[in-house]
């Protein structure tokens, strides 16, 4: 059995390597905020300006439906793999009036149904920032969105011994851009494996980032 789980992370660590080489130190985003510990250094990029998201993502901007994409890097300078959790992973928003919410990460296809099929004016009701974006089913719209969005999304759980990996999480902002800069990225369960050891949560704050426009 322990021999067919390390060939089974074998093939893991594979696949997320394909396509993957090991950014140098002077890459563009090693000057972002980031939060590095046991040998694991994650960085957010986040994509709260109009004309840069609009660059990046196209008719799949998801910016106009108030969502924040955040490009997150994650290098493991290590030689075990790293697994982290990809649903735990959560923005901390700070409020200007000193209250503040964990809002949980959106799937490529709940970014695609924000954008196709945009909501009208929210609630003031509690909490501020909405969770989760309502199933459209089968949408001609929505899966067109969902092909442009999901090759860009951070789909991987395995960091390699030595190299890095990096893709897009999307959080539902309500279109409160201008808390951008008062969140942090939250990656709570990082471990590696085949042992289980955990890490030591990430926060990343946000405030280096392009500023919202």
């Amino acid at each position: 059995m322990r021999t067919a789980s390390l060939f089974t992370l074998a093939l893991l660590v594979c696949a997320a390597a394909r396509g993957q080489s090991r950014p140098p130190a002077d890459a563009p985003h090693a000057k972002l905020p980031q939060d590095q510990h046991g040998g694991l250094t994650i960085s957010a990029d986040a994509y709260s300006d109009a004309a840069r998201a609009k660059d990046k993502f196209g008719k799949a901007n998801p910016l106009p439906a108030g969502i924040l994409a955040v490009e997150v890097f994650l290098r493991n300078d290590t030689s075990q793999i790293v697994r982290v959790k990809l649903k735990t992973i959560q923005l901390e928003v700070q409020f200007h009036d000193g209250t503040h919410q964990n809002v949980d990460s959106l799937s490529a296809r709940e970014v695609a149904a924000a954008i196709a099929h945009p909501a009208g004016a929210s609630s003031p009701s509690l909490p501020r920032i909405p969770i989760r974006i309502p199933d459209t089913g089968k949408d001609k719209k929505v899966d067109q969105l969902a092909e442009i969005l999901s090759p860009l999304a951070l789909d991987s759980d395995i960091v390699p011994p030595k190299g890095a990996i990096h893709g897009f999480v999307f959080f539902n902002m309500n279109h409160e851009m201008s808390l951008v800069p008062r969140s942090s990225l939250y990656v709570p369960d990082a471990m590696f494996v085949p042992e289980n050891q955990p890490l030591m949560f990430f926060e990343v704050p946000l405030a280096g980032s392009a500023p919202a426009s």
